[in-house]
């Protein structure tokens, strides 16, 4: 007993001593407002406000209001949300509801008139987390990495090159996330909507093999590169030899965020690229979504009822 006569506080369980029953597994959901500190200060309470109600929106419009009602550990972290959910709706979780988020997101903004708009960053993950029931509940690595997701290279370049008037979301899943929702067919997206990535966070001792989705797309993400990485067609095309060496008479184009290159994407089934040097021009054309080391996102061409197969 302390001097005030209060009980000591339950002292913290001690790793790898003895085996003990796994905390249920849960979903964890977390988004993040872009650009959050560098709003004027008069406008943070009310953005701190209206993420958790856009994201209850955008859950009931898609049929997932359970989900809000029912949320685990749920916590405001001053320009986003966090909350658990039940592991098996994750499919659900990835799609409809990241892209009914876009459409509540888009919705918003327009009506916003001429304000800055709201736009999100979430990341999905997935694991055994306590449930204590009071503000210290769903504390674990499995909540860790999710904020760490959130905040990783990856998923806020998508926002900084995407425009600000199209794409309102970008999404970051885990590996296992990934593996288990959307590899094993069970979320309603192709596996080609999602783009792999390797997960960092400046500053931080994190590095995850991930994966990223942005439902509405109006750029492309580019592996990190100091210059063009060039396919093997256009190298014997143009006369470059295999260690990037341009021949006489050409100049290489590159560009300090990846590769500088024109390109159009349909479905993300097939890109078609033109590198050029000099005054020449030399193309490829590469079924599937990758060419060397360029990553695209694949938007959708919608013809007929854009909600059908949303469910």
């Amino acid at each position: 007993m302390t001097e005030s006569g209060n009980a000591l506080p339950q002292r913290i369980p001690a790793p790898y001593t003895h085996s003990r029953p796994l905390p249920p597994y849960r979903g964890v959901l977390a988004v993040d407002a872009k650009d959050f500190t560098g709003r004027p200060a008069i406008e943070h309470e009310a953005v701190s406000r209206v993420v958790p109600e856009l994201l209850k929106t955008a859950l009931v419009r898609a049929g997932l209001g359970d989900l809000w009602e029912e949320r685990a550990f749920p916590a405001t972290t001053g320009d986003g949300y966090v909350l658990g959910f039940d592991p098996a709706r994750m499919p659900f979780v990835i799609h409809p509801l990241l892209l009914t988020l876009q459409e509540v997101l888009t919705d918003f903004n327009v009506l916003s008139h001429g304000a800055v708009p709201i736009r999100l960053r979430v990341s999905l993950h997935v694991g055994p987390l306590p449930e204590t029931g009071d503000e210290f509940g769903g504390n674990g690595t499995a909540r860790n990495d999710t904020h760490r997701l959130l905040d990783s290279r990856p998923v806020k370049a998508v926002l900084t090159s995407h425009n600000e008037n199209i794409t309102h979301v970008a999404a970051i899943l885990s590996e296992r996330c990934y593996e288990d929702a959307v590899a094993g067919g069970y979320t309603g997206r192709h596996p080609d909507h999602f783009v792999e990535v390797a997960a960092t966070v400046e500053g931080k001792p994190f590095s995850q093999r991930a994966w990223v989705y942005v439902p509405q797309p109006s750029g492309p993400l580019y592996e990190d590169a100091p210059a063009a990485v060039v396919p093997e067609p256009v190298r014997e095309a143009v006369g470059e030899s295999a260690d990037g060496a341009a021949p006489a008479g050409f100049t290489r184009i590159s560009a300090p965020r990846g590769n500088a290159n024109t390109g159009t994407v349909h479905g993300g089934q097939s890109v078609s690229n033109h590198h050029v040097t000099g005054d020449h021009v030399a193309g490829d054309h590469v079924e599937g979504h990758k060419i060397g080391e360029i990553r695209r996102f694949q938007g959708d061409q919608v013809r007929g009822d854009k909600h059908q197969g949303r469910k």
